[in-house]
């Protein structure tokens, strides 16, 4: 019998504290990546959309949507983190981005698990806390976020299943 594997997140009991989990490979952010986004959620801010506009902005040039931003970095830990392993996601705190990202950067995000508990209401799952932080080509810091989630033990997903 041929041997089958599927990709997927790491459990509650699999995921480490202090540890960095570095996502890759990156992705270089774009203009139709930035519009698209920014139009889809109804976000009628100039500083996305209007280039003669955002030149004569502090930046001097548009700015990547702050929420494309933020659901890239999440995005870019699913794969490795979660797919398949989260019951829910609880929130997200602590949201900043320290440093603009600009059509053409390359968005590099890693994860470290800062916090880890049993869940006391719900056996075989597990609060996780993961600190985001996005980078981009030149190691400035584009983003940061907590985000809280509820993961599954290995034991209690199999059994579930």
């Amino acid at each position: 019998m041929t041997r089958v594997v599927e990709q997927r997140g790491l459990y509650f009991d699999e995921l480490e504290e202090d540890v960095i989990y570095a996502h890759k490979p990156g992705r270089t952010v774009t203009e139709t990546d930035n519009v698209l986004f920014t139009t889809m959620t109804m976000n009628t801010q100039a500083l996305h959309l209007d280039a003669a506009w955002s030149a004569g902005q502090p930046f001097g040039q548009r700015l990547m949507n702050s929420m494309f931003t933020l659901s890239t970095m999440v995005g870019q830990s699913v794969t490795q983190l979660t797919q398949g392993t989260i019951i829910a996601q609880l929130g997200l705190t602590d949201v900043t981005f320290p440093h603009p990202l600009y059509h053409g950067d390359t968005l590099y995000t890693e994860t470290v698990i800062t916090g880890k508990r049993l869940s006391s209401s719900r056996p075989g799952q597990g609060v996780v806390t993961m600190q985001h932080t996005g980078r981009n080509q030149d190691g400035a810091v584009v983003g940061l976020a907590t985000r809280t989630c509820l993961m599954w033990t290995k034991e209690a997903h199999a059994a579930q299943s």
